[in-house]
């Protein structure tokens, strides 16, 4: 008999994993079309109206692309922070910045999401939207960062600043 338990927590993992894909197709158009991620989000929202077979827009899909957007800066400083060689943010092809923006959001910004899902996931982002150099170089950014994402989280268990200065 299977445990009613697991099997909404694989429910939940999968919505996640369709909630974050969609977040990173929308913050890639949204970037190359230069639109603010949020007011896509709602057209793409409209489209489901007149469209049923369009793409669902997840509540947490909702909450990626606005958090994303809130805390683009920091985020984007972040991952300048943790590139290497002569890498830099705007260099990257623009799905990896786009993974890579959804998955240090998380790290810093979703404390409910451990660091190994959020790294886990981008990983498989990775693998299915870009290059075959990409899980490794994600891998390596990601990596450099988890420290300080347990840092930060660490200090909001103990009640201190939970967030990365803005």
């Amino acid at each position: 008999m299977s445990d009613p338990a697991k099997s909404d927590s694989a429910k939940r993992a999968g919505s996640r994993r369709k909630a974050r894909l969609r977040a990173v197709e929308l913050l890639f158009e949204a970037e190359a079309r230069d639109l603010d991620p949020a007011e896509l989000a709602a057209e793409r929202s409209a489209e489901l109206v007149k469209d049923l077979s369009a793409p669902q827009l997840t509540p947490y899909a909702l909450v990626v692309l606005e958090g994303v957007r809130d805390h683009l800066e920091v985020v984007d400083q972040t991952i300048s922070d943790h590139l290497r060689g002569d890498w830099s943010l705007n260099r990257l092809p623009a799905v990896d910045r786009s993974i890579l923006r959804v998955a240090v959001w998380e790290l810093l910004f979703a404390p409910e999401v451990p660091t190994a899902v959020a790294v886990d996931e981008a990983l498989e982002l990775a693998k299915g939207l870009s290059t075959d150099e990409s899980p490794g170089f994600i891998n390596g950014v990601l990596g450099r960062l988890v420290e300080l994402a347990n840092q930060i989280r660490g200090a909001a268990e103990a009640g201190g600043e939970a967030l990365p200065p803005e």
